[in-house]
């Protein structure tokens, strides 16, 4: 229902708790020119080992995951089948490359998917830099009650070069994967001043008994191996994300969530069960927290690289016989068929995700015409670093032209992502390594 009587001054605020001050949420009765202020979204979302390009001597060219042709004649492959009802809506590019990710070990490939590094340059004890999604985060999350969201198939982080995370902080530091949809739910639809509370508490006793151990031994960095360094520093990174999640949901504790409609969520699945459940209500998770304005920035993990984490079963929960890894290496007609029906899952998954965009509504199209959803996977074929497969959806209110597949010419990854934060209007000059932005691509002018 449209707006009626006076607007609300957009600079109207509410007065919480100890005298926190907090700007309200854009809402209709603040009129047309702030409702026009829509939220500018963004959800990566990652697969390991690469895609399906099938041996031209299989005879089995129709499943291959890029399609055939390129520009806007091009046609999907039987694996990206059920994304047909939504041409206009997505683009593949093609010919994409980190340019550090040919000097690295292809293991890292998840490590760099989002980031672009390592740096040329990095600090002692520094691997990675920023990921994309954080980048993102850091610039939206003045609006909303949760800075970012980052989930994964696996909880926690994994450890270098076989990741369970895609998303790294400002440092380069891997940030905590969540993978429990009850404990998502939990975090972004049940911020009440008693949770919060606790959470707080809980939060306190870990960061003095943190502190406790390190005050006891002053030394303990140099008593500890480089593994055991690793996982200090990565707790500590833990510890320090939830402070981040926890204050930013106390200063929104006084307004209202949306009301939505919970009803389809079973939270009791879980990455062990049956994988399409299981993806679809991360994904329904996803949709809802963008809806409700909770975040405006995700990264979601499907799948890890190297036979690594509970994901790499689901093919043989699927009927294809070996595991993702295992699949992803075959050289067979048999096994290369295989892996590219588990690229069809995959593709059944995403369209449902762009499904649940498309229905939720905000005033001025869909969610999916306010978010830039990218997927794709940090290597072509297995350990391949380069013409990474990449999708991208949504972002038609951004300015992005669909229905298309465009092939750089050995292009940047990191221009793509810059393209992509000029078209959420994040003016970085530049981001990781790129050289300027892919305005011949689906961006236009940005």
């Amino acid at each position: 229902m449209p707006a009626t009587g006076n607007p609300l001054d957009r600079r109207a605020v509410l007065k919480g708790l100890a005298g926190v001050t907090l700007s309200l949420p854009l809402l209709e009765a603040m009129g047309k020119e702030v409702a026009a202020k829509t939220p500018r979204r963004f959800c990566a979302m990652y697969t390991a080992n690469g895609m399906s390009l099938p041996n031209p001597k299989h005879g089995i060219d129709e499943w291959s995951w890029f399609p055939k042709t390129e520009g806007r004649a091009f046609e999907f492959g039987k694996s990206t089948e059920p994304l047909r009802p939504f041409r206009e809506k997505l683009s593949f590019l093609g010919g994409l490359h980190h340019p550090n990710g040919t000097k690295a070990d292809p293991h890292l490939c998840s490590d760099m998917w989002l980031t672009g590094a390592p740096l040329h340059n990095p600090k002692p004890g520094m691997f990675n830099s920023v990921a994309l999604d954080q980048v993102v985060a850091s610039h939206t999350k003045q609006f909303c009650r949760q800075p970012s969201l980052v989930l994964s198939i696996d909880a926690g982080v994994g450890f270098l070069s076989r990741t369970g995370t895609i998303s790294y902080n400002l440092e380069g530091k891997p940030i905590p994967a969540e993978n429990n949809p009850r404990r998502v739910f939990d975090r972004l639809f049940r911020g009440d001043r008693a949770s919060l509370a606790t959470q707080r508490e809980q939060l306190q006793r870990r960061i003095k008994l943190v502190d406790a151990v390190l005050e006891s031994s002053k030394s303990l960095n140099k008593q500890l191996g480089r593994s055991d360094r690793e996982k200090m520093d990565q707790y500590l990174t833990s510890l320090d994300e939830i402070e981040s999640r926890l204050t930013a949901s106390e200063k929104w504790i006084d307004i209202p969530l949306k009301t939505q409609d919970y009803s389809r969520l079973n939270l009791d699945a879980t990455s062990e069960g049956e994988p399409a459940e299981y993806y679809r209500n991360m994904f329904d998770l996803i949709a809802l927290a963008f809806d409700a304005d909770i975040t405006r920035s995700v990264a979601f993990m499907l799948n890890r690289e190297d036979g690594m984490g509970v994901s790499d079963t689901f093919p043989i929960k699927l009927g294809l016989g070996k595991t993702h890894h295992n699949l992803s290496h075959a050289e067979d007609k048999e096994g290369q068929l295989a892996f590219a029906k588990y690229d069809l899952f995959l593709s059944e998954q995403i369209a449902y995700f762009m499904n649940r965009l498309v229905e939720f509504k905000d005033h001025d199209g869909s969610v999916l015409d306010n978010t830039i959803v990218l997927f794709g996977s940090g290597a072509s074929t297995t350990h391949y670093p380069k013409n990474l497969p990449t999708l991208i959806a949504g972002g038609s209110n951004m300015g992005l032209k669909h229905g298309t597949y465009w092939r750089g010419k050995d292009a940047r990854m990191s221009n793509v992502f810059l393209s992509i934060l000029r078209s959420l209007k994040i003016e970085e000059g530049s981001f990781s390594d790129s050289s300027g932005t892919v305005s011949d691509s689906i961006f236009g002018a940005v």
